[in-house]
């Protein structure tokens, strides 16, 4: 009995000082909503494909590509409203288009959102398919510190 005691004291004191080292953060809520400018052709795209079956005819609806996207994001629906810069979100998921709404996950951030947890729902606010050019409303929440 006097060995369990010996061990459980030895547990606490060598936990004690980690919890006693971190700091209480408290965790915001932030809700968000603003436009991704999402433009494939014109004197300025901001999407591109980068690799697929077949590189040359692959598009967005390809199996297989791959995207790289600069977008900006936006107040407004127009391209040349208000721009956000400086704190980031991270977002994962797949963007499947041809839905009403779909949702992603926010799984970090920089700067205001460092550490954020979240999703957003994402609706399509403007499409030209011909053209590949799209406006994608985000309404986001994140949780961060």
């Amino acid at each position: 009995m006097a060995l369990i005691t010996l061990v459980q004291l030895t547990i606490v004191a060598l936990f004690t000082p980690m919890v006693a080292s971190c700091e209480v953060q408290h965790i915001k809520k932030t809700n968000m909503v603003f436009n991704m400018q999402d433009w494939g052709t014109g004197p300025n795209p901001t999407a591109i494909s980068v690799a697929g079956r077949n590189l040359t005819s692959s598009t967005i609806t390809s199996f297989g590509t791959i995207i790289a996207i600069d977008d900006a994001v936006t107040e407004g629906l127009d391209r040349k409203s208000k721009e956000y810069n400086e704190s980031t979100l991270e977002i994962q998921g797949s963007d499947r288009a041809n839905l009403k709404q779909r949702e992603v996950s926010v799984v970090s951030g920089t700067s205001l959102f460092r550490y954020a947890k979240g999703y957003a729902v994402l609706e399509t606010a403007y499409i030209d398919l011909p053209n590949l050019n799209a406006v994608i409303k985000f309404n986001v929440t994140v949780r961060h510190p």
